[in-house]
C-alpha cells in the first residue's frame, strides 16, 4: 500500500501518510472518501502541495465550488484558491477572516447543496495562535440522550453572515450590515441534519442566530448549550500547524475555528469540493422577524 491512516482520537481525526506522488492515486482518493466518513478531519503533514496539486487533488475528490468569490482573498491566476489572511495586500476586508475565530461550518448560508469537505493548505503561519479546530457533530448527535434527540429532531435554525461577524463588530453600522446581506443569504437550516446515507448530524455554529417558533433568547441560548456539548473535548481534534500541512474535513458532518491570531503574513490556501444535499432553504421573513422578539 502507498497510503496508510492513523487514528488520532476515537471520535476524530486521522494522520494521513502518503508522498505526493501518489496524492492523485485512485487507492489514495477512495480511502480520504472513506476515512472522512469516519474520521472526519484527515491531515497530511508537510505534504508541500503546489496550488496546482491542491485544485488537482481537490477536483479527484469531487466537483470544485467556489462560494467565496464576493470576498477579497482570490486572484484571476487561481480564482478558486481562496487565500485566508488578515493581509490587506491580498485581503482588503479581513471582517470574514476574523468571523472564523469562532465556531463555523464553511458556505451555511449560501444558497446551493452545503460544500462537501474543505481542502486547506499552511503556506505561511503566524507567531503565536492559528491552530484550527475540528468538531464532530455526527458524534455529538449520536451520544445527545435519547429525551433530548427527541426533543431536537424537526427543530429550524436560522442561519445568517450577519450572526457570524456579529462578535467581530458586535453591532456593524448600516453599510456593512448590507455588505454582509450581499455576500449570502438567511437560511433556514434543520438543526439535526438527516443525511442521504441515513446518518444524522447537528449543524451548528455562531451563525446560528435563532430557531423557528422559539423566542429569540430561548433559541439562541439552545445553540449556545449544543455548541458547548458539540465542542467536548473527546470531540475535538486540534491542529497545530507546520508549514506545508494538508487538512481535509468533511464539512458537512464538522464545524471548526482557527484559534485568534494577529500576525498579518499568516496565509492559508484553501479550495472547496461542492456537496449534493441541500439541507436548508432561504429563511421565511416572518420567522426571521419571530426570533428578534424576546416576549
Amino acid at each position: 500500500m502507498t497510503i496508510s491512516v492513523e487514528p488520532v482520537k476515537p471520535h476524530i481525526g486521522g494522520i494521513v501518510h502518503v508522498s505526493p506522488d501518489h496524492l492523485l492515486d485512485d487507492e489514495t482518493i477512495e480511502t480520504v472518501r472513506r476515512e472522512l466518513e469516519t474520521r472526519g478531519v484527515l491531515v497530511f503533514p508537510q505534504i508541500n502541495v503546489s496550488d496546482q496539486l491542491q485544485l488537482a487533488f481537490t477536483d479527484r475528490l469531487g466537483e470544485r465550488v467556489n462560494f467565496t468569490r464576493q470576498v477579497p482573498g482570490s486572484d484571476a491566476d487561481t480564482p478558486d484558491v481562496y487565500k485566508i489572511t488578515l493581509d490587506r495586500k491580498l485581503n482588503s476586508e479581513p471582517d470574514y477572516v476574523l468571523g472564523t475565530f469562532f465556531w463555523h461550518i464553511d458556505g451555511i448560508t449560501i444558497d446551493q447543496p452545503l460544500p462537501k469537505a474543505t481542502v486547506l493548505s499552511a503556506r505561511k503561519l503566524s507567531a503565536s495562535g492559528g491552530a484550527t479546530e475540528f468538531a464532530n457533530l455526527y458524534a455529538a448527535w449520536d451520544l445527545l440522550p435519547e429525551d433530548e434527540k427527541r426533543e431536537y429532531e424537526g427543530l429550524t435554525v436560522i442561519h445568517c453572515v450577519e450572526a457570524a461577524v456579529r462578535p467581530v463588530h458586535g453591532h456593524p453600522s448600516e453599510e456593512r450590515r448590507a455588505r454582509y446581506k450581499a455576500m449570502a443569504a438567511v437560511m433556514e437550516q434543520p438543526l439535526v441534519w438527516t443525511h442521504e446515507d441515513g446518518r444524522k448530524s447537528l449543524l451548528l455554529g455562531t451563525h446560528g442566530d435563532g430557531i423557528v417558533g422559539m423566542p429569540g433568547p430561548h433559541g439562541r441560548a439552545l445553540l449556545t448549550r449544543l455548541q458547548q456539548w458539540a465542542a467536548q473535548p473527546d470531540l475535538v481534534y486540534t491542529h497545530k500547524w507546520r508549514e506545508g500541512d494538508l487538512v481535509i474535513w468533511n464539512n458537512q458532518g464538522l464545524m471548526h475555528r482557527v484559534v485568534p491570531y494577529t500576525d498579518e503574513g499568516r496565509v492559508m490556501h484553501r479550495t472547496t469540493i461542492a456537496g449534493k444535499e441541500r439541507p436548508g432553504v432561504p429563511a421565511d421573513p416572518a420567522h426571521i422577524e419571530r426570533i428578534y422578539q424576546t416576549a
